[in-house]
This record gives C-alpha cells, structure tokens and sequence, in this order.
C-alpha cells in the first residue's frame, strides 16, 4: 500500500498541475475568443461570372501559368456554404485543384427565400447547374466539361449527366447518395417511408430550416458532436493552429443553409425512399433521368468512415450505369475529412487531380476527315440552321441578358418571347402564368431587355 504521506504529496502535485493548467488556459482565452469571431474562410480568390436568382457562380483565379484543357465545374449540396472545399488554405479542395493546373468554377447556391419554396429537384438539376454549365462551356470554348459533385451535389451532378451526357466529359461524384437498399446508413433508415414523412416537415416549415436539419446530423453522433470535440477543444486551446482550424469548421457548421420545401420533399420520396436513381426510374418535369446515358468516365470517391453517405450508398451505382471507364478511390476519412483532413489532401487528392488529368487533355490529331461527317459535324450544322433560320425571323439571342440561360430562354420562346422588344414589352404577371418563371425574375429581365 502506498505510504499516505507519499499519496497526499502526489495529489497536491496534481492539484497543481491542474490548476496551472487552467491558469494557463484562462489566459489565453480571451485571444482565442477574437480567433473564432476574425477567422477567415473560402479566401482564394475568385470572381463571380454569373448570377441567377440566389446563386453566384465563382471562378477562381488561375494559380499556374498552363491550365488543363477542360475545365471543372464543381456543384455542392444545398445545405451548407460551399466554403468547406476551400475552408484554409492548406486544406483545400479549390486550391488543390487549382494548383494541378484545373480552371475551376464552383456553384454557390446561396440560400432560398420563403418564395423559393416551390423550387424542384428540376429548378437546380435541369435550370441552375445546365445554365451554369452552359456558362462554363461558354468561357472555355469546350463542348463539355469536368463536373465535381460532393453529397448532394454529387447526387444532382449524376442526374444531370444523365439528363445532358453531351455536356459531360468526366464526372466525379464525392461522398455522392446514389443506391439506398439498405447500406445507406443511419439517414436511411430515419428518412425510411414507414417513419418519415417529409411532406409534414414542409407543410409545417414551408423551407426547411437549417436548425432542424442540424439536430438531425448532430444526433447522428451525439458523443462526439456535443461533447468530445469540446473537450478536445479545451485540451489543445494553447495551440494557435488547432484553434484556428476548430474556428473554421465551428463557423461552417453554424451557417447551415434552409432547404426549399419542394426540393427536400422529392429529394426525400424519390432518392431515399423509393431508389429511383440507381432504379432508372426517375423522372424530373416529365424528362427520364437515363442514367443509361452515363457512359463518360466516372470517378467515385468515397469516405470509409462516412455515417452520413457510407460507401454502400454510393458504390453500387458504378455497376448499374454503362459507362466503361469507372474507378473508386475509398479513404479512410469520414464525410467531412475528405475535404478538410491535412492526410486526404496528401494522399487521396493527388490520385484524383491525376484521374481528372488524364482525362482532360484535348487531342487534336483526332480531327475527322475532311470529306467524312461526323455526327458532331451534323449536330453544328443543324445549329448553324437553327441560327439561320433564327436570324431571318428576327429572333434575337435571349441568352445575351444576364440571367437567361438556355433553358429560360427555350422557356419564354414558347411563350412567344422571341425578340429584345418581345421581352421589354411584355407583362411580367402575363408571362410569369405562361411560363412558371417567378414575376421578380421577369420584371428584372423586362428591366434588362428595355435597356438593349
């Protein structure tokens, strides 16, 4: 038995020790409190190229003196800021790609107001990412591009390759919900049709509230979400780095984003409850999201650890589509880790800029020959037609107004909004009833179109 004078001695030691401890940690305190309120996120630099309701497509300033031919379009969920794919500069996702030599643009999809609440899965897939696209497409002068999806994202950038494959050249899903038979996870069996009815939470909400999609995520792991993390927190709180690096994640989990109601509830249905992507039987305003059509390249990536989209939500669907050209990169990281963690960006990142390397160079000495048509020669010549026959009409090119891409403006034509002065001339209220399209969207267009 330990002498009781050596025992008293050696919890005073620790009594000490405790308390110089929390001396010390009292001290700093303060200058870690003005770490969490100046700590700076998402800091490479980038300008916006266009902009469409909430959302503001970036493009980033090029960090090499050669790019990669095709460029990188990189779509987000909706339910977070963007920024954790540029969170420090050290660990970031952006940065990485950019510093391989990728011009790379990313959606930020901003968050929906009250009147956003009826926006679809179709508003985001087959409106905001095709314009956004389109854009991309525009400024590199290429007839497809790279897209990147992560989560969410990753499920909409799938359907939107389904939905436009020509516009696809490779395509990355991260961490992407794809299959739910029954490996999807806690989520999946919460969200199950028997105990979840999303329709509920939007009639009561309208929007769905970031708050209530946090508590959903925090009760996934209650220990480490409401306790372990503090408690690591106090015990690295004299390191300067740690702090700062605990600031960025806290200030990101804090700024969640609301869901519009329309959305979450048909994501909900038709992803999660009733399968229908890897089923093939999804449907989006009538159109067949075909993932038979998926027949670029496709890379997966995937976190071992991920309880929000373990892998078997997502590796299944490398199987159910075409496409000859598939790999999976799986890493021992959880959802978040593969964006944020210092080792996914020193040992996973590299293989994925070279997968997307490898796969975006141009080769001119695939040039058809001069007397054989292609179907892309028949394809030009077919829109050249429709330009002509566009020009002799006096039709204008509506996509020329900021804010009218593609899709919008194949919206108004059918409306009979062929001309500038169709459009200045025209009743926001009249033309909102014949094409859906929200009066404030068309008055501002109205606004553009009398300026022309």
């Amino acid at each position: 038995m330990k002498n009781p004078y050596a025992l008293a001695m050696d919890m005073q030691r620790r009594a000490w020790e405790s308390a110089a401890e929390v001396a010390e940690k009292s001290r700093v305190a303060p200058e870690r409190t003005e770490t969490f309120h100046d700590v700076g996120v998402g800091e490479t630099p980038s300008e916006v190229v266009y902009e469409e309701n909430k959302l503001r497509l970036l493009h980033y300033e090029s960090q090499t003196e050669e790019q990669h031919d095709v460029p990188i379009l990189v779509v987000y969920a909706l339910i977070n800021k963007p920024y954790i794919l540029d969170l420090q500069p050290d660990r970031s996702v952006v940065k990485t790609l950019l510093e391989s030599g990728f011009d790379v643009y990313l959606i930020d999809w901003g968050e929906p107001s009250p009147l956003d609440r009826s926006l679809t899965l179709e508003d985001y897939v087959d409106r905001y990412i095709d314009n956004c696209v389109d854009v991309v497409r525009e400024r590199s002068s290429q007839e497809s591009i790279n897209l990147l999806g992560y989560c969410m994202g990753g499920t909409m950038s799938a359907m939107y390759a389904a939905l436009h494959p020509q516009k696809v050249r490779n395509l990355g899903l991260m961490a992407a919900g794809l299959c739910f038979t029954g490996e999807g996870g806690v989520l999946e069996q919460w969200g199950a049709e028997e105990y979840y009815d999303p329709e509920k939470v939007t009639d009561t909400f309208g929007n769905v509230p970031a708050e209530f999609l946090d508590v959903g995520f925090a009760l996934m792991d209650p220990v480490a979400n409401s306790l372990t993390k503090y408690v690591r927190f106090y015990e690295n709180m004299d390191d300067e780095d740690f702090v700062e690096n605990f600031a960025r994640m806290e200030r990101w989990l804090s700024e969640g984003i609301d869901v519009a109601g329309a959305t979450y509830d048909q994501f909900i249905r038709d992803v999660y409850q009733e399968n229908r992507l890897i089923e093939n039987e999804l449907h989006l305003d009538g159109k067949h999201v075909d993932i038979e059509n998926i027949e670029m390249p496709v890379l997966q990536i995937v976190a071992e650890y991920d309880h929000l989209i373990p892998p078997g939500a997502s590796k299944p669907f490398n199987d159910a589509i075409p496409s000859e050209d598939t790999e999976i990169m799986e890493f021992a990281t959880g959802h978040i880790g593969m964006s944020v963690s210092s080792r996914s960006h020193a040992e996973l990142w590299p293989d994925v800029c070279a997968w997307f390397e490898e796969r975006s160079q141009i080769e001119e000495s695939l040039e058809a020959e001069p007397d054989t048509p292609t179907a892309d020669d028949e394809a030009a010549d077919a829109a050249l037609a429709e330009d002509v026959a566009g020009d002799e009409t006096g039709a204008d090119d509506l996509t020329a107004i900021t804010g009218i891409g593609d899709a919008y403006a194949a919206d108004l034509r059918e409306a009979g909004v062929e001309t500038f002065e169709d459009l200045a001339t025209a009743d926001a209220a009249d033309l909102a009833a014949e094409t859906g399209l929200s009066p404030s969207r068309l008055e501002d267009w109205i606004e553009r179109a009398s300026d022309r």
